[in-house]
């Protein structure tokens, strides 16, 4: 599907936030160009968060970039800039994620960009905004997780602080950008206009945690408090949680409790009528059902729980789950094979269109494999033969 066909995207943003968003827009059909400096290329490409390297790249990489060109371009050098500045008139969307000021110092911001090319979408992403006291500190997701209290609703109470084991605000930033830069694009085509959407890791961490923070907001700034066993939620009374089975783990999610009690035959249960007393009572409830799910299989339970509608699961791992025929039936796997010849298996885009799947076959591009080509293609080495300047 080419739903985006016509839309060309000059991305200068590095890791994951951007370039997840601008991942979204390639799935879609538009064609990205992602810019890098020689020779070190994004920082992604060597900046392993696991001990998986293909072609000598992280695997990460490989996966967010996968449906791009890549070019190469010192953004500090005047002549590969005005090569820059000149792609830039062509584009419709540009992406960076750059510490605020960066692009300014450098002459590509928005005011500058939009006086190249007047309805042009401006997107960037930046940690903590542009603005404020926080403004150039790192935006990484650890560090995000762990300012905007994410890190203190994992975990039970008596544990350290717990980030999740995702990039969770990375990969959530670059979702709004991808939207508010098609918000953007629509506006562009039915009035011509172009614009500037801006996110923050930060707002983005805040708006992830709109649930609970509009109960601190509204319950006399009281802090959740993390259950002393089997937490979930700080926020959810029993039995919600992970238990540990006979043979291994079951979560439960919010339920009656004495129905919970009746269907295991756990009669301690029984005596919790009141459904206040599952919050408030939620750590003694917990223990007294953590210990009774000890001594049956998870497959046992779960042939018990299902069919009364009680909402649990199994604990899978990836193995587990790869095997399991729900997840084949979604067929969310799919394999790009880069320039060199080599095949990656990797995830395809999470949404259909008209119930079909956005699926790709190209790989992450080589540091700078296409900037020969697009050079011709614009005629920029034509540009600075003749010694043009664009301001």
């Amino acid at each position: 599907m080419s739903f985006l066909n016509d839309i060309l995207v000059v991305d200068f943003s590095q890791f994951l936030s951007g370039p997840s968003a601008s991942l979204t827009l390639a799935d879609l059909g538009a064609r990205v160009i992602k810019v890098e400096r020689p020779v070190t290329g994004d920082i992604c490409r060597e900046l392993y968060v696991s001990d998986v390297v293909i072609d000598g790249e992280s695997s990460i990489f490989q996966a967010i970039n996968r449906s791009k060109e890549g070019y190469t371009a010192d953004l500090k050098n005047a002549s590969d800039l005005i090569k820059v500045k000149k792609l830039l008139k062509r584009a419709d969307v540009v992406i960076h994620n750059f510490r605020p000021g960066v692009m300014e110092r450098l002459g590509l911001d928005y005011e500058t960009v939009k006086g190249l090319n007047p309805s042009v979408v401006y997107g960037s992403i930046s940690g903590f905004g542009a603005e404020g006291p926080w403004k150039d500190l790192p935006g990484q997701d650890l560090l995000l997780q762990s300012a905007t209290g994410i890190t203190l609703l994992n975990n039970t109470a008596h544990e350290n602080p717990t980030p999740l084991g995702v990039s969770i605000v990375d990969i959530l930033s670059g979702a709004h950008l991808a939207q508010g830069i098609l918000s953007l694009l629509y506006q562009k085509m039915t009035s011509g206009e172009g614009g500037e959407v801006q996110v923050s890791m930060l707002e983005t961490a805040l708006d992830f945690q709109f649930e609970l923070l509009t109960c601190y907001y509204n319950d006399g700034n009281e802090l959740p408090q993390r259950s002393e066993v089997n937490g979930g939620h700080p926020y959810v009374g029993a039995p919600y949680g992970i238990y540990k089975t006979a043979d291994s783990w079951l979560a439960l999610a919010m339920t009656d409790i004495v129905k919970l009690g009746q269907l295991t035959d756990c009669y301690a249960l029984l005596a919790y009528t009141n459904s206040d007393e599952w919050f408030t009572q939620r750590d003694a409830i917990k223990q007294v059902l953590a210990a009774h799910l000890q001594q049956r299989s998870t497959k046992e339970w779960l042939a018990v729980l299902e069919p009364a509608d009680i909402w649990c699961s199994e604990v899978l791992d990836y193995a587990g789950l790869r095997s399991h025929p729900a997840y084949k039936e979604l067929q969310m796997e799919m394999t790009v094979k880069n320039s060199n010849g080599t095949a990656i298996t990797t995830t395809r885009c999470p949404f259909r269109i008209d119930g079909q799947l956005l699926s790709s076959t190209t790989g992450a591009p080589l540091l700078g494999e296409h900037t020969a080509s697009i050079d011709k293609e614009f005629g920029l080495n034509q540009l600075q033969k003749e010694g043009a300047v664009v301001s």
